[in-house]
């Protein structure tokens, strides 16, 4: 590795956390949204389809502060299965996500 990539590869990690933080910091705002509008609703807590709306959210919230955490630890854009690299495509559509899509089937 020459000089000039062993002193650009840190700014480049850091370009690319901060663009991961800002898609995780729009998706938790997104689901907020989403609860905040569901609490609105005016349907009672017992409704069926609202608590399992309540509780996909939530579970989303939760991986969108794992992926906090894996930015924070150096493992983000790895996958908690198999070790690889996850695709930064899948990674623009679901920057929370800690899985390939391989993994991701085998655990779903």
């Amino acid at each position: 590795m020459s000089l000039d990539a062993a002193r650009t590869e840190p700014r480049l990690e850091r370009v690319a956390a901060e663009e991961a933080r800002q898609r995780l910091e729009h998706a938790r705002g997104t689901r907020l949204v989403q609860l905040e509008a569901l609490g609105e609703s005016g349907q009672t807590a017992d409704d069926h389809l609202m608590s399992s709306q309540r509780e996909a959210i939530e579970g989303v919230l939760k991986e969108i502060d794992e992926a906090f955490a894996r930015i924070e630890d150096g493992t983000y854009g790895t996958c908690l299965g198999c070790g690889k690299p996850v695709p930064a495509e899948r990674l623009e559509i679901l920057p929370y996500t800690g899985h390939c899509v391989s993994c991701r089937r085998r655990t779903a």
